[in-house]
């Protein structure tokens, strides 16, 4: 049955970290620096923040202050009362490349990724870690050896998922009463790790390349596949139940509307930083689906 699709926003950049909260569609647009919200339809669009070094994942703390991935300059930002934007911490003595997307959790912890390499800059790709940030600012890290950590996901149970985009895979910990993370697995393998540090050729080996995702009601996961232009959703083991192609590049996803059953995408064609950043070609989506959101984001 061939999917109903609409755009929602158009006339963008770059989208990533699409967030639903407080009945609105939230979302990042790289290269205009701009965090913006929406209704459900794309009425009443507005910019909720400017981040001159490049917005990415967003959480909220449990006072209702917006969080705010900076990537450029690897700061978590934190938006004030009064609209204002102050650093909440600073991860360029931790991360190893830009700062990404993050998941925040009911207590305010957010779990942050980072490149681990200049991405942009044509770098060979190695490995890097996972830091959680507490609602006082302090870093610290809870995993390492990830390959490019992503899109994540907090379950209701406590379980942390993280799309590792270069490694086929979604890996799993338990997260502790303290932050801490444990019994370390892996949730869904696509297939196996690229065999070289050559971005292109990982990139080439990459079977499903999990970027931004979400959770629904039924335990699965939605990803967006940022190099095969699609939306799969995923059970535990790594079996694709479920797949949206929206005719351009998917690189993020969010479960959200009124009654939780509209899946917002991040479309464009192509995630190339000069192009991207000369047109306004991004596109945020909207399509029904069965279940609905569950858990964080």
């Amino acid at each position: 049955m061939a999917r109903d699709i609409q755009t929602v926003v158009s006339g963008m950049h770059f989208l990533e970290g699409p967030r639903w909260h407080a009945g609105r569609i939230w979302f990042s647009d790289f290269y205009s620096h701009q965090v913006y919200s929406a209704r459900e339809d794309g009425g009443d669009l507005r910019v909720e923040a400017r981040v001159a070094q490049q917005p990415s994942g967003m959480g909220w703390l449990p006072d209702g202050r917006l969080l705010i991935v900076s990537m450029r300059d690897r700061k978590l930002l934190r938006r004030e009362a009064d609209g204002s934007l102050v650093t909440h911490a600073d991860l360029s003595r931790h991360a190893g490349g830009h700062v990404n997307d993050m998941v925040v959790d009911a207590q305010g912890r957010a779990f942050v990724g980072d490149f681990g390499f200049d991405l942009m800059g044509g770098a060979p790709f190695q490995p890097t870690g996972l830091w959680r940030v507490d609602p006082d600012g302090s870093v610290h890290k809870v995993a390492d050896d990830l390959w490019f950590p992503n899109g994540a996901v907090i379950t209701d149970k406590g379980e942390l998922r993280v799309c590792e985009t270069f490694a086929n895979r979604v890996t799993a910990f338990d997260i502790g009463a303290d932050g801490s993370l444990s019994h370390r697995r892996t949730w869904a393998k696509f297939g196996e790790p690229p065999t070289s540090t050559d971005v292109g050729q990982a990139v080439g080996q990459a079977v499903v390349a999990g970027d931004g995702c979400c959770l629904d009601a039924e335990g699965a996961m939605w990803i967006a596949d940022a190099v095969h232009g699609r939306v799969v959703r995923v059970r535990e083991g790594g079996q694709i139940v479920d797949e949206i192609q929206p005719g351009n590049g998917a690189f993020a996803c969010m479960l959200g509307g009124a009654d939780g059953h509209t899946l917002f995408i991040c479309a464009a064609p192509d995630f190339h930083e000069h192009a991207r950043a000369a047109a306004t070609e991004a596109r945020l989506l909207a399509v029904r689906v069965d279940a609905p959101r569950a858990g964080r984001p």
